[in-house]
């Protein structure tokens, strides 16, 4: 055989393209050429994969070897073709010998090899395996042994794991058989999080708080040092749902990806960057894109405390994610995208010295400077946010106020409100279409003549009109209505009214 094709996958953002290894064995000098827009790592598998062969006890042609990673204009990185690579050079020498005729087409192969002819970990198997489950589902998937585990509670996927490169090539000639891996189990260990008991007054706040967990809302704080803002939202994980097992795979393939933990677990994410992280640390990028904070806060909670006191850049980069739940990247070498639906939960002072409208404390700052501070957050990024909450607290409700209802009274609600919306709509309603808001927000006559003047009193956008329509769609489900009342819209726009108003 001179020429043998196997089959591989890229890697772009969390896409995996597939690739084509096709390998070809000719007269002339020794040479061994990889050509496909292969960057340093692969070009340098050359070493690798000749160290390897020769460590597994086999022998490296020395004719004319010339690899193609097709397509020719993908861009191809990471050491995952070093296996595909070694076994078509087996393959084109006659030193592996395939069972059945096809069998190689029914397999996608990925892995680095070690000089010793090891195969090593490489980033990104989460994601080549949901490829291969969605594009390949009679395919099998050879990958390194604890790539092949991450990958293993994949459904739909037949993934193998070896430990060497000699195992893989036993496998292939049926001189042995690699072993199937069972899934893992999903790792349900209780969030720890703080309880909204310990919350005293600030009976909007927590309504609010509520709202926004059971339609996955956007929340914006409001209100002097030491009012509870924070207090407040890190309290929001514990009233959240566990992720579902693909939820928990999309976000173990975001984190393998950026090189952090790839264990699978079904606790929501909650990020919280200080505010002098830069751009790219929070909406991605780099000159090898990888994803940020609005990234790895997918499917959860991105907490940015004191929202004016970040770089411009990155909150004005915040308006595609809140939009789309997408963040696309795009460089001179390639465009990739980082989904980015996650759950923003802000805080932010009144004034630049924090006591503005407080009872006790006297504001020392001009009108101008308050202007300028508050207009840090800008028109756009305020369209896009919810819901909007003024937080006012005495000394007194410490003392007067009861205990407060718990985390898990208030988790117990917003589960069987998510379990309403995903069973009506599949989404839910802060992810709700602009083209099924008719369907599934629709208004009796009350709410129509109240969102039809409220509008035009205020000169809302279309964009808040519609965001307050799915903040009504959510009281409603709250409450258990079908039908979106005027209640309902009355308290979704006194969310919405209050942006902006201190």
């Amino acid at each position: 055989m001179s020429l043998a094709i196997l089959l591989s996958r890229s890697l772009v953002g969390l896409d995996a393209p597939l690739v084509r290894v096709e390998t070809h064995l000719g007269v002339g000098l020794p040479a061994f050429h990889i050509v496909g827009l292969a960057d340093a790592e692969v070009r340098e598998s050359r070493e690798r994969v000749r160290a390897a062969i020769l460590s597994t006890g086999l022998a490296f042609p020395s004719g004319r070897l010339i690899v193609n990673l097709s397509p020719a204009d993908l861009p191809k990185e990471s050491g995952r073709f070093d296996l595909p690579i070694a076994l078509g050079v087996l393959l084109v020498s006659g030193q592996i010998k395939v069972v059945a005729p096809g069998m190689l087409l029914s397999m996608v192969f990925a892995g680095e090899l070690s000089l010793t002819g090891a195969l090593v970990p490489t980033r990104g198997a989460i994601a080549l395996g949901l490829a291969v489950a969605r594009t390949q589902p009679d395919c099998v998937l050879i990958l390194p042994m604890s790539n092949a585990i991450e990958a293993t509670n994949i459904p739909e996927l037949r993934v193998l794991g070896a430990n060497s490169l000699a195992e893989v090539v036993a496998h292939i000639q049926g001189v042995s058989t690699l072993q199937r891996l069972r899934p893992r189990d999903v790792s349900a260990s209780p969030q720890e999080s703080a309880c909204l008991s310990d919350v005293r007054g600030q009976t909007m706040a927590k309504r609010a708080l509520e709202v926004a967990a059971s339609g996955g809302h956007s929340l914006l704080m409001c209100g002097a040092p030491g009012v509870g803002k924070s207090m407040l939202a890190k309290r929001l994980p514990g009233i959240l749902p566990p992720l579902t097992n693909k939820q928990a795979l999309e976000l173990a393939a975001i984190s393998a990806y950026a090189g952090l933990d790839t264990a699978i677990s079904n606790q929501r994410p909650v990020r919280s960057p200080h505010h002098s992280a830069s751009a790219v640390a929070i909406i991605g990028g780099g000159a090898r894109p990888t994803p940020g904070e609005v990234s790895l806060a997918h499917h959860g909670v991105l907490f940015l405390d004191e929202l004016p006191e970040y770089d411009r850049k990155v909150r004005e980069g915040l308006r595609e994610p809140l939009e789309n739940g997408v963040v696309c990247i795009s460089r001179a070498k390639g465009r990739c995208e980082f989904p980015a639906k996650f759950q923003l939960v802000a805080t932010m002072n009144p004034c630049p010295c924090g006591w503005r409208g407080h009872l006790k404390r006297r504001c020392r700052c001009t009108e101008t400077q308050v202007q300028s501070y508050q207009a840090r957050v800008s028109g756009p990024v305020l369209d896009r946010i919810d819901l909007f909450v003024p937080l006012f607290q005495e000394v007194e409700d410490l003392v007067h106020e009861g205990i407060s209802e718990a985390s898990a009274q208030v988790a117990s609600r917003v589960a069987a409100a998510w379990r309403v919306q995903v069973a009506r709509q599949g989404v839910l309603n802060a992810h709700l279409a602009d083209s099924s808001l008719d369907l599934q927000c629709g208004l009796d006559s009350n709410a129509k003549q109240l969102l039809a003047s409220v509008a035009a009193q205020h000169h809302l956008s279309l964009r808040a009109v519609q965001r307050t329509r799915r903040v009504a769609r959510t009281c409603a489900d709250l409450d258990g209505c079908v039908a979106i009342s005027r209640t309902h819209l009355s308290e979704a726009y006194r969310y919405r009214l209050t942006i902006g108003v201190q």
